[in-house]
């Protein structure tokens, strides 16, 4: 059930990120659904990880959480201290070659539909957060693009997802 509340709100921070990345939302506004979606991850991720049921799986899942978590924390600040988002270009790099084998253990792994559809979506997050670590650091002129690619992402691996689970019509 966790999942799908921390699916519900990166869905929503990814969508009004690429929502803001559009010249949308201003960066004072931003700041708020960054700050609550990354301060609930990383209260999901500190239960899992310190939690009455802690499990090495459970460990595992929350230190793959923080690298969410502390990515939209770091947006928050960025906008709050207008930073340039170097530093968190190349965060989103670590992000993108974490997520990239995570992907493919979830595909090794995967056995039922929500299975397939988290490795599916782990490989996706590895994309589009190397797309953030190229846009921050190199090509900053690819951020029109970047913006639509994190929108769709938003809804078709969190939110539609985390709907889903806490639902309970995805297992």
């Amino acid at each position: 059930m966790h999942e799908g509340l921390g699916l519900l709100y990166v869905g929503a921070v990814l969508v009004l990120n690429g929502l803001w990345m559009q010249g949308r939302i201003e960066d004072r506004e931003i700041q708020v659904i960054n700050f609550f979606a990354g301060g609930l991850s990383l209260a999901i991720a500190a239960y899992a990880a310190f939690g009455p049921d802690v499990t090495a799986i459970s460990v595992r899942g929350a230190a793959l959480t923080l690298l969410f978590a502390f990515t939209y924390l770091w947006v928050a600040i960025n906008r709050r201290n207008g930073s340039s988002g170097h530093g968190l270009g190349y965060f989103c790099l670590f992000v993108a070659l974490t997520a990239l084998p995570t992907s493919l253990l979830q595909f090794t792994a995967a056995e039922t539909l929500w299975g397939w559809w988290s490795a599916c979506n782990w490989l996706a997050w590895s994309g589009l957060w190397f797309g953030f670590f190229v846009m921050l650091c190199h090509r900053p002129q690819l951020q029109r693009p970047m913006a639509w690619i994190t929108l769709a992402q938003g809804v078709i691996t969190a939110w539609l997802p985390g709907y889903l689970l806490v639902n309970e019509m995805l297992v």
